[in-house]
């Protein structure tokens, strides 16, 4: 029996105990300093550092401190069971990321944050039958765990599939009454479960109910959403997966799984309400939207022509700019071009010319996209400048190469109250004295929009793959 160390309120405390929830409280610092350098590309890698040893320390206190109500510690055989458990997750989460392409990142986020709801919603369906019927607030937890986890586990899922082009879209008035029918069933079966008074046991049929229900709901609830939304609806399923963390934090008591989880929800859900401020619509506009895919601007460009521009071209056109703003979109991306983009860059710099990168709060398929595309190519990060700080600038800008991008600069947003996008904020590429376009055809972006700009008599289009296209270009740039 450990020696008692003193008492609190009439509550025995003991060394084991003290020394893990100081250690939990320590993991909670190193979470709020890791997460503080994560802001900031130059300290971002740190801030991983040092978010893992926080939680490291808090899974290393537990699995040698922790005791149940009895008094009793981790079993020898669960502990070798939770170990092989930590060995054969952290090798394959190792190994898909070593091997994971740029282009597929949402897809491994979203990936990751389905992990993490699936999870969540395992220990509340677990933990369900050891609920006491008396205490609501462990029973309210408990149901909340496993309906935020389970909505984000199959619409994270859902997620990956849209964005990886193995599932398509659903467009239709429908959904939006289908979704809140599968809300309110959500709803009751949660109340029934609170208020019915029957044992856990007798319960089984409804939290198992509740279960189907709720990722029924998150596979419908991400199912109309268009591809232009997608990097909103990621970071809301990231903090879903906070939020659930920190039900089942509350579940075991772990004060270490309830901040780590409220960091990551709070985190996710600033980022979301940031992502639809940047968008100009709001979060409810965004989930029963339905925007993308089938959309298209009031005002049509099938009539206009798009003017072509040749390597020689465009290459003394860059050379003899003063200024250049390249905007790039996800076709960077595909094309893994970040890094001959970044070569280009810099011949330009040696010739005099100032290039700068103009970012866009929802450029690419997941939130900060490009500034991680652009820091892999070590791309300086005083060159990415967000959209509200470049536009001012946009019309003393000589050039501006738009690479892949498409939404994000589409000036329907401005000049047509009948689009899909109208008063999204974009770059203003179009204010610019002459203008770049590279794209791979004459196809519409991921949102399925027309876009205004490829027909503007001040831009040229340089077809083909971004990666070739950029690296003739340099080319031509090395032989002027």
């Amino acid at each position: 029996m450990e020696q008692v160390l003193g008492n609190l309120n009439g509550i025995d405390f003991t060394l084991g105990e003290t020394i893990l929830e100081l250690s939990y409280l320590i993991s909670a610092l190193l979470f709020v300093f890791g997460l503080k350098l994560l802001s900031h590309p130059e300290t971002a890698r740190r801030g991983n550092f040092f978010a893992a040893a926080g939680m490291l320390l808090a899974m290393i206190t537990t699995l040698l401190l922790h005791k149940n109500p009895a008094g009793n510690g981790i079993s020898l055989n669960n502990v070798w069971i939770i170990l092989a458990a930590l060995a054969v997750g952290s090798v394959l989460g190792w190994t898909i990321a070593r091997r994971v392409k740029m282009t597929a990142m949402p897809q491994l986020v979203s990936f990751f944050n389905a992990s993490g709801g699936a999870a969540s919603a395992l220990v509340a369906l677990l933990e369900f039958p050891n609920a006491s019927m008396g205490d609501q607030g462990s029973i309210l937890v408990t149901i909340l765990g496993l309906i935020i986890g389970s909505v984000a586990f199959s619409g994270s899922m859902i997620a990956y599939g849209k964005l990886d082009g193995k599932i398509g879209d659903i467009f239709s008035g429908i959904m939006k009454y289908v979704n809140l029918f599968l809300l309110l069933c959500i709803v009751a079966i949660a109340a029934f479960i609170m208020t019915s008074g029957q044992s856990p046991a007798q319960l089984n049929w409804a939290i198992y109910l509740l279960l189907a229900v709720s990722l029924i709901y998150g596979v419908m609830f991400v199912m109309p959403i268009g591809g232009a939304d997608m990097p909103v609806v990621i970071s809301l399923l990231n903090s879903f997966t906070g939020i659930a963390a920190t039900m089942a934090g509350f579940i075991y008591n772990n004060q270490a799984m309830i901040l780590g989880g409220i960091l990551v929800g709070a985190a996710g859900t600033i980022l979301t309400l940031l992502m639809c401020k940047a968008m100009n619509r709001s979060l409810l506009n965004v989930i029963i939207g339905a925007f993308g895919g089938d959309g298209g601007s009031a005002v049509q460009q099938e009539g206009g022509v798009m003017k072509e521009i040749s390597l020689s071209d465009a290459s003394i056109l860059l050379s003899y700019s003063k200024s250049v703003v390249i905007v790039p979109g996800y076709g960077l991306a595909v094309a893994q071009a970040q890094h001959v983009c970044h070569e280009l860059e810099e011949l330009l710099s040696e010739k005099g010319v100032s290039v700068r990168y103009a970012i866009h709060p929802v450029a690419g398929r997941m939130p900060g996209h490009m500034n991680v595309l652009l820091a892999e190519a070590d791309v300086p990060y005083n060159q990415l400048v967000e959209m509200e700080n470049i536009n001012p600038d946009m019309p003393n800008t000589d050039v501006v190469i738009v690479i892949g991008a498409n939404d994000v600069v589409n000036p329907a947003a401005i000049t047509d109250p009948g689009s899909p996008i109208a008063g999204m904020p974009i770059i203003n590429a179009h204010l610019a004295k002459n203008i770049i376009v590279m794209k791979r055809g004459r196809g519409k972006g991921y949102a399925g929009i027309e876009n205004e700009l490829f027909f503007d008599d001040k831009t040229r289009l340089l077809f083909g793959n971004a990666k070739d296209s950029l690296q003739n270009l340099a080319n031509e740039i090395k032989s002027l």
